[in-house]
């Protein structure tokens, strides 16, 4: 299961420490003018070594479109891409060839499989997301387009949390400091909890949220193509992604219908629209054309740099201390992340409703 999406397309490749990371987008449209400097700033946003917060791995991250694209915009032919590995430092990994690690995808891609790349965690490795965030950078040129604008943030790392939703802050404001939080003061403290657990050779896992604006009704396939389920399983997808919910999510479940109903009322402008947003902008799967958000929620990233007990590919009791670079929280290099595999399930569901319309 290499390949995201129904009519928009993404088929990606590569390991943390082969040649690159690639991918093939099949189903673009055709005649979206390629902005390459937007494409980049997106793999920028996920790139590591970017903060005293992230991995300190030097990597550019260049991306370079090998078909697709012809004089600067979409010809609606497979779009192939490829990402370069050229900082790979594989010895420091040599320690974990015979060794499992603790809460990692280690053991069960050697059981899969019967065999694993032990360097940097192979296919299982984050950095696997590269070719998301090409793939979602394209679809949100389309969506661009469509007027449907997708903004993630840092909601919570560990217990420090903002304490509204995106309503309560100027989110032009994410992009402002290292940790990707809208609110500058709560942000200074997440990044001072990460680096303390960094010091520490420990982890941490938080909360990003997102919201989607400007998506028109209508959007979403039952019974089993919901639009919040395949959102849902777009997130679940990322590497260390635990947990989704949307609108009011699991607040919800304790509140009454009363409480909870989103009371259909004029918009003033000859339709319909609703006097809350309670369900996050999806009804019965379909979107109601109201804001669309949700929250992921991440583990803490399994690698640590400090001893811990575990296992030889021999079943044999053993320690362990990771070597290497490592996130030692994954949210500020998510967001793009976030973002990129909401755009690639926009643009595909409102593709289909096209088709659908046909």
């Amino acid at each position: 299961m290499n390949t995201f999406g129904n009519i928009f397309r993404l088929t990606s490749f590569g390991e943390s420490h082969g040649a690159g990371i690639g991918g093939v987008i099949d189903g673009m449209p055709a005649g979206i003018k390629v902005d390459m400097e937007f494409i980049q700033s997106e793999l920028d946003r996920r790139k590591p070594g970017q903060s005293r917060l992230v991995t300190p791995r030097k990597e550019n991250d260049e991306v370079e479109i090998l078909s697709g694209v012809f004089e600067g915009k979409t010809t609606g032919c497979p779009i192939g891409f490829l990402v370069r590995n050229t900082n790979q430092q594989s010895q420091d990994y040599e320690n974990l060839r015979h060794v499992f690690r603790p809460s990692h995808a280690d053991y069960t891609y050697n059981q899969k499989y019967g065999w694993r790349d032990h360097r940097g965690g192979g296919r299982s490795s984050a950095r696997e997301t590269i070719s998301r965030v090409v793939g979602g950078a394209f679809a949100k040129l389309v969506l661009r387009q469509l007027g449907i604008q997708i903004q993630a943030y840092t909601q919570q790392v560990g217990n420090i949390s903002l304490t509204g939703t995106y309503t309560d802050y100027d989110l032009s404001l994410t992009e402002t400091n290292e940790v990707r939080c809208p609110d500058p003061k709560t942000a200074e403290r997440m990044a001072d909890l990460i680096a303390s657990v960094k010091a520490d050779g420990d982890t941490i896992g938080g909360i990003i949220a997102a919201v989607i604006r400007g998506c028109p009704a209508g959007l979403g396939e039952p019974v089993f193509g919901k639009l919040h389920a395949t959102l849902a399983a777009a997130m679940l997808s990322i590497n260390a992604a635990k947990g989704f919910e949307y609108g009011e999510g699991f607040t919800g479940a304790t509140q009454r219908g009363s409480e909870q109903n989103d009371i259909f009322q004029p918009d003033g402008k000859g339709g319909i629209t609703t006097l809350t947003n309670h369900s996050g902008g999806i009804q019965g799967g379909i979107s109601n054309g109201q804001d669309i958000f949700f929250r992921v929620a991440f583990k803490p990233v399994a690698t640590l740099l400090r001893e811990q007990q575990t296992v030889t590919d021999e079943g044999q009791p053993t320690t362990i201390c990771a070597r290497g670079r490592h996130d030692p929280c994954v949210l500020p290099r998510a967001v793009p992340i976030v973002e990129a595999m909401a755009a690639m399930t926009v643009l595909d569901c409102y593709l289909l409703s096209q088709a659908t319309l046909r």
